[in-house]
């Protein structure tokens, strides 16, 4: 508590961390809310699939040119416009909804549109946070912000399942709307301060931007190999649980309402790791996240056998509680250990480069599990995703790395 108490007396950060509080909920009401809706209303993997490839493609596309537009426009600026459209947005899927049963291809419509609005909020968002506290206070920050994140990790599916399977699915797009509007007004009461300067010279062109960062995650082992193996993993474990659970979830435990519950139940995790990391500072963050992680395929392969569901839940735990603590730890290495004028561009292509594959994972989903069937693609997937985050432990840079000070920040990590 007085960690948090801390780093909540800086002004900017608190108004930030309210407002992200806020969309960070819509967000995690939503995601389960398109996965319910899709499943009671068609039934069809492949259509959920599309729903979810027509909001992630986007998102991959345009995240390097997000992350060149946050370092060289103000971030807060990028944060507002985009928190607006996606408010206008699923406020017009809730408003669809009400008046009848949108078809499938206006649903991808807007998660087109609200994808491409995803890719320019999130590369602004990771650089804003380490302007708005002291450098001393960015690990506090940051999770301080996971706790939140996590919290809604765990309350978000909660309310989506609620509201989709008991009252209606247009109250969570109508939801997520408000939160956005929040968030908005909030980020314009903040004046962030100057962090370093613009790694980029005036005048420079945006692929001489996006050259510019590529180097700086080039340079580090720790950082390219790190995302590489996440490519793998989203696509085989990530994309194939959020397209196939539900359905899963259905035939083998006999409701829909178990995959919200699941991901309840990962919240949970979520919430005790991000308190965790208030205290926990391991000499080698990197090697003891990428460990903890390992229980995320786990969690997919104990559900697609058809286990327990105690034992199933306990995994989910597991699986937020490690994805929490690596969460903040990478961040934070980020944000300490690469050149702020190049924090976005950096954190652009982490996304990029992690989620390149997910789109065509949900695209691929619906036709594999028509062909093997479910259990046995998500099954399949979990074991690959295993094997791949374990080559991510190889670098000696990985296994490693400690926090650097500051001024070490603008060269590559040493062994």
């Amino acid at each position: 508590m007085s960690s948090y108490l801390r780093v909540l007396r800086h002004r900017d950060f608190r108004y930030l961390f309210a407002g992200q509080s806020a969309s960070e909920l819509g967000d995690r009401v939503v995601i389960v809310a398109l996965a319910l809706y899709i499943t009671g209303r068609t039934g069809s993997p492949s259509d959920l699939g599309l729903v979810l490839f027509a909001q992630s493609l986007p998102l991959v596309a345009l995240l390097l040119f997000g992350g060149v537009w946050a370092d060289r426009m103000p971030r807060q600026r990028i944060m507002i416009a985009t928190d607006a459209i996606r408010a206008a947005l699923h406020g017009l899927l809730a408003a669809l909804i009400v008046a009848g049963a949108p078809a499938i291809w206006e649903i991808v419509v807007i998660e087109v549109l609200f994808g491409a609005a995803r890719a320019f909020f999130q590369p602004a968002y990771a650089g804003l946070i380490p302007q708005t506290v002291s450098e001393e206070l960015i690990a506090d920050a940051r999770a301080l912000t996971e706790s939140m994140s996590n919290l809604a990790f765990l309350v978000g599916p909660v309310i989506a399942t609620v509201l989709v399977l008991g009252v209606g699915a247009w109250e969570a797009f109508a939801l997520d709307a408000a939160t956005f509007a929040v968030s908005g007004l909030l980020l314009m009461r903040i004046s962030p301060r100057r962090r370093g300067t613009p790694d980029a010279p005036a005048g420079s062109t945006m692929v001489a931007d996006l050259r510019a960062g590529w180097r700086e995650v080039r340079s580090r082992r720790w950082v390219w190999a790190t995302i590489g193996v996440f490519t793998g993993s989203v696509l085989c474990v990530y994309a194939q649980w959020y397209a196939l659970a539900p359905r899963i979830a259905r035939d083998v435990y006999g409701s829909a309402g178990v995959f919200g519950g699941l991901e309840a139940a990962a919240g949970v995790g979520a919430v005790v790791g991000a308190v965790a990391a208030l205290r926990w500072r391991p000499r080698r963050p990197l090697r003891t996240g990428m460990l903890m992680v390992l229980a995320w395929p786990l969690n997919d392969l104990v559900f697609a056998l058809g286990a327990p569901l105690p034992l199933v839940a306990a995994c989910s735990v597991a699986v937020g509680f490690g994805f929490s603590l690596f969460g903040i730890w990478w961040e934070t290495a980020l944000a300490r250990l690469i050149p702020p004028g190049a924090l976005s561009r950096v954190s652009a292509w982490d996304w990029m480069g992690s989620l390149a594959f997910l789109p065509f994972g949900y695209l691929l989903a619906g036709p594999l599990a028509s062909a093997f069937g479910a259990r046995t693609v998500l099954g399949a997937g979990s074991a690959i995703g295993l094997g791949l985050l374990a080559l991510g432990l190889l670098p000696r840079e990985t296994r490693e790395l400690s926090y650097a000070s500051p001024s070490s920040s603008s060269r590559a990590m040493s062994a």
